[in-house]
């Protein structure tokens, strides 16, 4: 059997200001190193055991991988980082409040920049500091891949070539494979693996820290995915996470 570990970074600092972030790189709040912690506990508990890791280029899942290995006592594993795990990138919202940009444009719009298919956000001007072209860890992308906005059919489009070329042969050869990622990226590959809806994925919310595990035959067929943890705390979660643009 193999077994896919998912764990979205824990709790940033502008997801606790309940801004949007994208590719913005913004530190763990104190409660997300705590549930950094929390999951590699739980995994330890649970008797995984990982050779291989991967994450993107920003510091909140970087560091949610770290904690988790730190208390796996496994921060000697292999890692390895790719720009294609991270975060969906929200243009002109970055940096944005989700309650105030509702009540300017409406729940509606809000959650469709959010949470549609292939409707993006305003993009980036060129010349804004944001852009990610001023920033050194992708000063070797070629500028096509270089989003200035991005809805979630762009995010897969970027993340499933890299999927099936890297990280499903590491799972084949390894058998456990740990990814610490994000919301966006993270439901891209989730889509992708239990074959979703576009509506499907529209509705599917994962919380901060909470190891998301897929177990696979050798074949590679799908088995079963679930959450580790209190399942009505992780019900609890995803609601809350849901409801991110009504400011509960």
């Amino acid at each position: 059997m193999k077994r896919l570990v998912l764990v979205r970074h824990g709790q940033s600092v502008w997801n606790k200001e309940n801004r949007f972030t994208g590719w913005t790189d913004v530190p763990l709040s104190e409660q997300g190193i705590e549930e950094a912690k929390k999951a590699g506990h739980i995994l330890k508990e649970e008797g995984y055991i990982f050779r291989l890791a991967y994450t993107s280029y920003l510091t909140r899942a970087i560091k949610t991988l770290w904690l988790v290995l730190e208390e796996m006592n496994l921060m000697w594993i292999e890692e390895r980082k790719s720009w294609r795990l991270n975060e969906k990138h929200y243009g002109m919202l970055q940096g944005l409040s989700k309650v105030e940009t509702a009540k300017k444009y409406g729940t509606d719009m809000v959650q469709l920049w959010r949470r549609s298919f292939d409707v993006p956000p305003q993009p980036l001007d060129a010349g804004d500091e944001r852009n990610p072209r001023f920033d050194p860890r992708y000063a070797d992308l070629s500028p096509k891949d270089i989003p200035m906005t991005e809805s979630l059919k762009e995010v897969i489009e970027r993340l499933l070539p890299y999927w099936e070329n890297e990280m499903k042969p590491a799972l084949i050869e390894q058998n456990q494979l740990l990814v610490s990622a994000h919301g966006n990226s993270l439901r891209a590959l989730v889509m992708h693996l239990k074959n979703m809806s576009k509506e499907e994925i529209l509705k599917f919310n994962i919380p901060t820290g909470i190891p998301y595990i897929f177990e696979f035959d050798n074949e590679m067929n799908l088995l079963k995915d679930y959450f580790l943890g209190d399942q009505e705390e992780i019900k609890k979660l995803m609601e809350q996470v849901a409801n991110q643009t009504k400011g509960k």
